[in-house]
């Protein structure tokens, strides 16, 4: 069947509180792509952020984002006071998220709701805490004792035998940070209650949620502090190499992202266990899971930790069909999509076959004349996903002012663009026609926003994740034309319509 659907994260919706969130304008917005015919919501991670704002560098990969959690709703629930919000600065600009902000006041407030909800809540908590219990205990415990240490990575607390995971250590910590534990115990009770509210009333509408599983989890997270093991550090439990890919045209120095390489070899004698369990925590949040740098199943980049570029680095070989099989067969009623962009090896590529999960193709990368492109759509097959550009590519419209004379000669002959349409709606048009089974577009292209709406611009820091949408930008008019783009290539959600009667979810945390 043939879909389509719009990528927007969560952050990126309307708040009053500073940063999208799981409440009202979720809903809206879930209405808004049911009354443009849309089928997908794709969506970034969303675990919660650490050190630079990144949903792909997170404390946990199973943990949900406290930010999210909507703060109307704690009102409603009587877990918060209007005034308690409302006396919080959580920044001026209505388009860009303040993380300072986020970060020094979300949690004080999270705090009296867990307070005020801790035993009101007791009977339904303790089957949340039963029904997470291979994951909550060790992140409430990791992020108590990352408040109690400054907030510094666990490779430099200063208690060596929390550090090192002794269990007297554990146990006299979890006595002494009990009201931590149970901050971040009761948040991830909130959000996951509020995210299973919106991804029901999502379902209802005849549209699925696409999530990013990241290839790589953070180095500074409960996934690597408890169980390291699974990765390859020395005896002090620092990495012996980190993630990254090497020099490109895009990159002299190439990107290094610092992640954890996996010990391969001891995830693959017990059966991949340990990505099982992952992939079962993310098919809690995900209907699609888009599996970034797909690639690094086949080979990856790894750094030596301590060098300050990822110039350094060698190939080495990765677990391939040995992984991939477990998970297509272990998971088979779930859809996977393989993000296979980047450095494309033979191998790579016979993997992404071998696998049978779609790849992706972006129509941004298809005008490049300096490299020959499998990206131009006559070359597509039905097996794959169109995107005009990803989250970490530029907006269609930046992408258009910034490309070369020849080559936007070609994309105008080979897309018919034009200035009566619009630029990206070509593009749109162009993905939308194609015969891939699903075509995905960032909200800002059908908006037609340029540099100021990007989302991330790859090896930088400071002012990415911030975009947000404006009240006001999604309107009827645009829902009508996506929607009239959507019928003509055969896209539409069969449920598709006016927007459905709905309620304002204030009991979604329970």
């Amino acid at each position: 069947m043939r879909k389509s659907g719009i990528l927007l994260p969560i952050s990126s919706l309307p708040s009053k509180y500073g940063i999208g969130t799981l409440g009202e304008e979720a809903y809206r917005f879930a209405d808004f792509l049911a009354a443009a015919g849309q089928s997908a919501w794709q969506i970034l991670p969303l675990g919660p952020t650490s050190y630079g704002d990144s949903p792909y560098s997170s404390f946990s990969s199973s943990a949900g984002n406290p930010y999210l959690i909507d703060l109307d709703m704690l009102v409603a629930d009587g877990l918060l006071t209007q005034e308690e919000v409302d006396g919080v600065d959580w920044g001026s600009d209505p388009m860009y998220v303040d993380y300072g902000k986020i970060y020094e006041h979300r949690f004080e407030l999270l705090s009296l709701a867990s307070e005020r909800g801790w035993e009101r809540d007791a009977a339904p908590l303790a089957g949340f805490i039963a029904a997470n219990r291979g994951w909550l205990g060790d992140y409430a415990l990791f992020m108590a004792l990352k408040r109690r240490f400054g907030m510094k990575s666990w490779i430099e607390w200063p208690d060596e035998a929390a550090r090192m995971r002794e269990p007297a250590a554990l146990e006299k910590y979890r006595r002494e940070l009990d009201a931590d534990i149970r901050l971040f115990t009761y948040a991830q009770f909130l959000f996951f209650g509020q995210w299973n509210a919106l991804r029901d009333y999502v379902h209802s509408l005849g549209i699925e949620i696409i999530g990013d599983i990241p290839i790589y989890v953070a180095l500074d997270s409960a996934d690597v502090w408890a169980d390291p093991e699974s990765f390859l550090l020395d005896e002090r439990r620092r990495p012996e190499v980190v993630a990254g890919v090497p020099p490109d045209y895009f990159c002299a120095d190439g990107q290094l992202w610092g992640n954890p390489i996996y010990n391969w070899e001891r995830m693959k004698s017990d059966g991949y266990g340990w990505w099982i369990r992952r992939i079962e925590n993310a098919k809690k949040l995900y209907d699609v899971l888009r599996i970034d740098h797909f690639r690094g199943f086949a080979s990856y980049w790894a750094v030596p930790y301590g060098e300050t570029t990822a110039k350094n680095g060698e190939w080495r070989t990765g677990p391939g069909m040995s992984l991939v099989r477990v998970l297509r067969d272990w998971f088979h009623d779930t859809r996977f999509i393989a993000e296979d962009l980047g450095f494309l090896t033979p191998e790579v590529m016979q993997l992404v076959q071998e696998s049978g999960f779609p790849g992706m193709k972006v129509l941004e990368f298809a005008f490049d004349s300096r490299e020959p492109s499998n990206y131009l759509p006559h070359t597509y097959t039905p097996n794959c996903v169109c995107y005009v550009g990803t989250h970490d590519n530029e907006t269609a419209m930046q992408w258009w002012k910034k490309i070369s004379r020849e080559d936007a000669a070609y994309a105008r002959r080979y897309l018919g663009l034009n200035s009566r349409e619009g630029v990206n709606w070509g593009l749109i048009r162009g993905g939308m026609s194609s015969v891939a089974e699903l075509f995905v577009a960032q909200l800002q292209d059908f908006l037609g926003l340029g540099a100021e709406a990007r989302i991330n611009e790859p090896g930088t820091t400071g002012e990415n994740w911030r975009w947000r949408l404006v009240p006001g930008q999604l309107t009827e008019g645009l829902a009508a034309k996506i929607y009239e783009y959507t019928r003509i290539y055969g896209r539409l959600n069969p449920l598709s319509g006016p927007p459905k009667a709905r309620e304002k979810k204030a009991g979604a945390c329970k």
